[in-house]
């Protein structure tokens, strides 16, 4: 894409993920929400050109093309959904944009036509060069980490050791400072098994594995706290002591964001040298092109990408 010129601010690109989804409906429906432009900033759409006709004047087009059929999934479609991102990532890495918004993709279809990664976040990792992509959700509620994000529950204790937890929470505060202009974060660092092991009484991991890493990360001079007792992290008043948490496992994290920021929660990749956000919800393929997706998700992630990209330019 042509560069916005010396002195001007770069635009936030929005990918249109997968079309038979609810993606391009909500970039369009974030688009028009914020006029095409937030912050200064202008706001461009990635995507095949019939798919975002109602919107050229603001597009940036992908050479292959995609058909829409709202509902309806077509592998022949995911090289156009992958020109997407890469358009966009490399626009970011170039400095001809200053961040990706991702609409949802379907996995399964990508996979099935040779997508060699499990979602976009593995994604991003491969196209930026980063050596760990770290997943978090953030609203203006709360921000959480899950350290360990599709697996079993049996398998959690055994994914959990004392260098991943340590490695995820460096890059969380390093984020919070870097993305989220916060000179002093604080982190709040969940335990694995209920009232974090009761001093070994309900398992060991806490004791062993969690505080020796949360000690490393003092060590390192950031305010780190836990490993705490999950059931009392997130109400409104243990809220206010932490600026993100790191959870041990999916749902540990998800519940409560989910709770609190249902409509306005955005999925964040920490750990990239570009600003990259999402919304918190999958391609709707069952509500696609009814009229009834609803852009709040997007349109916050758009505001926290545009946010984001302004910390990072100060």
């Amino acid at each position: 894409m042509p560069s916005s010129g010396k002195g001007a601010a770069t635009p936030i690109l929005i990918s249109m993920g997968e079309p038979a989804g609810v993606g391009p409906e909500v970039a369009m429906a974030a688009f028009d929400h914020f006029g095409g432009q937030i912050g200064g900033r202008a706001i461009r759409l990635v995507g095949d050109a019939d798919i975002f006709s109602s919107h050229r004047q603001a597009l940036i087009p992908t050479k292959a093309r995609a058909q829409r059929t709202p509902g309806r999934l077509d592998a022949a479609n995911a090289p156009a959904v992958i020109e997407a991102i890469e358009i966009a990532v490399q626009a970011c890495l170039a400095g001809e944009a200053a961040a990706v918004v991702t609409a949802p993709i379907h996995k399964a279809v990508l996979n099935s036509a040779g997508f060699g990664f499990p979602g976009h976040t593995e994604f991003l990792a491969h196209l930026t060069a980063a050596p760990r992509a770290v997943m978090m959700l953030a609203s203006d509620q709360l921000r959480v980490v899950p350290l360990t994000i599709h697996m079993p529950i049996a398998d959690v204790s055994g994914a959990i050791s004392k260098q991943s937890v340590f490695d995820t929470g460096e890059i969380i505060l390093t984020a919070l400072r870097r993305d989220f202009g916060i000179l002093n974060p604080r982190l709040a660092v969940a335990g694995l098994n209920p009232h974090a092991g009761e001093d070994g009484m309900l398992g060991g991991e806490d004791a062993a594995v969690i505080a020796p890493a949360v000690a490393a990360l003092k060590a390192r001079g950031f305010a780190v706290k836990g490993p705490l007792s999950a059931d009392t992290l997130f109400h409104e008043e243990a809220r206010k002591s932490y600026d993100a948490a790191l959870c041990m496992y999916h749902d540990q994290a998800l519940i409560p964001i989910k709770t609190l920021s249902f409509w306005d929660g955005v999925n964040v990749t920490l750990g990239l040298p570009i600003v990259r956000t999402s919304p918190d919800h999958g391609t709707a393929l069952d509500i696609a092109g009814t009229g009834r997706a609803d852009a709040r998700s997007m349109i916050a992630a758009v505001k926290m990408a545009a946010d984001m990209a302004d910390a990072r330019s100060r």
